[in-house]
Order: structure tokens, then C-alpha cells, then sequence
């Protein structure tokens, strides 16, 4: 468990360093098709269902490369 926990630590540090000093990289991410934007007003709705699963598949991906 604890192994699991220092691994998701660290993926989680180097995603924010991506996001902070490289940001273009994770332009993708709510712009893909499927993922629902709806601006009406001043109300807002964000749903990033392509997005999420892209990001699940790649996890999944990720895990079970470590198992």
C-alpha cells in the first residue's frame, strides 16, 4: 500500500510540473469531441466525458504495466 501511495505521489508531482512549465501538453484535455461545454448567461456546464476516459485508459494502462 504504502509503495502505491509514493507512486501515485510522484505521477501526481510530475503532472504538476507539466501543467506549471509545459502547459501546451495538457492543452488537449476538454476539447476533445464528446466532451460537453454548455455556456448559457453567466451559468456554465462542463462535462469531459472523452476526456476522462482517454485519462482512465492511460491509467489503466499505467497500473497494470507496474503489477
Amino acid at each position: 500500500m504504502a509503495k502505491s501511495l509514493i507512486i501515485i505521489g510522484l505521477i501526481l508531482i510530475a503532472l504538476g510540473l507539466i501543467w506549471q512549465f509545459a502547459p501546451w501538453l495538457l492543452n488537449w484535455f476538454g476539447k476533445l469531441p464528446g466532451d460537453i461545454n454548455i455556456d448559457k448567461g453567466n451559468s456554465r456546464i462542463f462535462i469531459p466525458i472523452t476526456s476522462m476516459a482517454v485519462v482512465s485508459l492511460v491509467l489503466t494502462i499505467i497500473i497494470n504495466l507496474f503489477r
